[in-house]
């Protein structure tokens, strides 16, 4: 079984950067895929980015392309997202997931644990 605790939330200033980093325990970490998503006010959770077992594969939704970035190590069992050139509307919730099953992200409705969440807040 594994388990994920996310740290490095704060506040930031709009255009400012932060990291996010996802620590698991459990099961081999460099077994599975990993993703994050965020969960803003009012909205629905929504998929970030992805990156397979080895890190070879990244995957980055539309509206952070080019601002974020996905790496992991899995020497320290560990996920991380940095996160530039941040802008109001990126507040919100931000939670690492486990795709454990596979090697490789699938779809955003395969991930099966979850984190607890840290909070992102932008400000303009």
């Amino acid at each position: 079984q594994v388990q994920l605790v996310e740290s490095g939330g704060g506040l930031v200033q709009a255009w400012g950067s932060l990291r996010l980093s996802c620590a698991a325990s459990g099961r081999t970490f460099r077994s599975y895929a990993m993703g994050w998503f965020r969960q803003a006010p009012g909205k629905e959770r929504e998929f970030v980015t992805a990156i397979s077992w080895n890190g070879g594969r990244t995957y980055y939704a539309d509206s952070v392309k080019g601002r974020f970035t996905i790496s992991r190590d899995n020497a320290k069992s560990t996920v991380y997202l940095q996160m530039s050139s941040l802008k109001p509307e990126d507040t919100a919730v931000y939670y690492c997931a486990a795709d454990t099953h596979r090697l490789y992200p699938a779809g955003t409705s395969d991930y099966d644990t979850w984190g607890q969440g840290t909070q992102v807040t932008v400000s303009s």
